[in-house]
């Protein structure tokens, strides 16, 4: 495949994204790996639950295919403080003042300095998850765009590995179709042999059985429909490379027909030339198949 072709994407790929907005600072980690539909597990922090169904529209708008985890950890900046009033406390303590001098209002410096009425927060807060939860949210998006990103740079190496199969499959099968097993006159010769060799031990066969015999012999031998077959497959197979659209399923599927037409061929062969061919082209083929399980 050239440079101007376009861009096959793995379903293999990794990317991070780390984050801050006042007192909070967060992590996002998104995985993906090979998987046969479009799966998402989200493991989000307390209290961001609500990201879940925009990690699974916005995974959907990218991807096809691919089990994938995104991840986000949420922290309080090392040294950061955060402090609210026990409101229920500070009324009983209220209370308890009035009741004690009703003449003398509390001040407000005593209050406070009454512990249990200001305590520390614990978590991320939660006026801190309200203020930073567009940037968490935005964050999410980068990410997931980072990992497109990061799916279709392992494209790339996966479409030039896949070219260079599909160069080798190109040129068996045009070696197969050039052996001499494979040429008419040697066909018609191995034809004449195995009829002379059924006559002498069946003289007696009528002429319908033997025609149907030679045809069968015909059958065996001849193996130029499953090279063009395989002709066909290699052009498919291309389209599918080059089409740019999501197509491993496809591929995985023509695989199957390479190996159904690449195994007949060995079957039929009685070719030392043919048979060594044959065999290169299915371990070839196995080749194209290992990695075609990574196109999305």
């Amino acid at each position: 495949m050239d440079a101007s072709s376009p861009a096959l994407s793995s379903m293999t790929g990794f990317a991070r994204v780390e984050g801050g907005e006042g007192a909070l600072s967060w992590v996002w980690e998104a995985r993906s790996v090979n998987g046969k539909a479009l799966d998402l597990r989200c493991r989000l922090a307390s209290g961001h639950e609500r990201l879940e169904p925009v990690a699974r529209a916005e995974l959907a708008r990218r991807f096809k295919r691919g089990n994938v985890t995104v991840s986000l950890t949420v922290a309080r900046v090392a040294g950061a403080s955060a402090y609210a009033i026990n409101r229920p406390f500070l009324e009983e303590v209220l209370a308890v003042a009035r009741s004690a001098d009703p003449e003398t209002p509390p001040r407000i410096d005593a209050l406070l300095a009454v512990r249990g009425v200001v305590e520390p927060v614990t978590g991320d807060g939660e006026a801190d998850a309200e203020a930073s939860a567009g940037p968490i949210e935005r964050d999410l998006r980068i990410l997931l765009d980072r990992l497109a990103e990061a799916r279709a740079e392992e494209g790339r190496r996966l479409a030039s590995a896949l070219g260079g199969h599909m160069e080798k499959i190109e040129s068996l099968v045009a070696e197969a179709a050039a052996t001499a097993a494979v040429q008419p006159e040697a066909l018609k010769e191995r034809l004449r042999t195995q009829v002379t060799a059924l006559l002498d031990a069946s003289p007696a066969l009528s002429e319908e059985r033997l025609a149907q015999e030679a045809a069968l012999l015909i059958l065996k031998a001849d193996v130029r429909e499953e090279l063009d077959r395989l002709t066909a497959h290699i052009a498919q197979a291309r389209q599918l490379l080059g089409s740019g659209e999501p197509s491993g399923r496809r591929l995985d599927f023509l695989c199957q027909e390479f190996n159904r037409e690449a195994n007949t061929l060995c079957s039929k062969s009685s070719d030392v030339a043919l048979t060594r061919i044959g065999l290169d082209l299915k371990a070839t083929i196995d080749q194209f198949r290992e990695q075609v399980q990574n196109i999305e």
